[in-house]
């Protein structure tokens, strides 16, 4: 667990390798996962660090995982230091900002089948160590639902 949900939030973490998964737990104890990171992305409770707010997500490793822990607040610190570091950084930034927009997007937009396929192609190799309801909290489905669209891919 790199963040507990009610904790205060000061790190952002960028993934070398593994998975990690951030998701919270609402009022009747059901998981949502918000996101996945693989490698080269980032994670953390953004909403927190830049509301300066308790976290409202939990972050975990779901595979052995490396990652690099920054300061949030000390980034801008390194920019000024290293300023080649700075377009490397708003670039994973600005991909992770499309991604969660295309996200949103796609949970108002698509079925669940789309949304599965979409999941596919984004994460090629994250079923074979990511439990089923990782991925069914992350598509907003039951386990049976993602089963049910599973044998249908398998039928066509």
């Amino acid at each position: 667990m790199l963040i507990r949900q009610g904790q205060s939030v000061k790190k952002t973490f960028f993934v070398t390798n593994g998975c990690l998964r951030s998701y919270c737990i609402d009022k009747n104890g059901k998981e949502h996962t918000l996101q996945f990171a693989i490698k080269d992305w980032w994670i953390s409770d953004f909403i927190a660090i830049y509301n300066d707010e308790l976290a409202t997500l939990t972050v975990e490793c779901i595979t052995d995982s490396n990652v690099i822990e920054f300061n949030a607040k000390e980034l801008d610190e390194i920019h000024s230091l290293f300023p080649e570091f700075e377009p490397f950084q708003r670039k994973n930034l600005e991909r992770h900002i499309v991604s969660l927009h295309k996200r949103i997007l796609n949970q108002l937009q698509l079925t669940a089948a789309e949304r599965y396929d979409l999941f596919l192609e984004q994460y090629p190799d994250i079923e074979q160590y990511t439990p089923n309801y990782h991925i069914a909290s992350y598509l907003g489905v039951t386990q049976q639902s993602l089963s049910r669209i599973r044998v249908e891919k398998v039928r066509k």
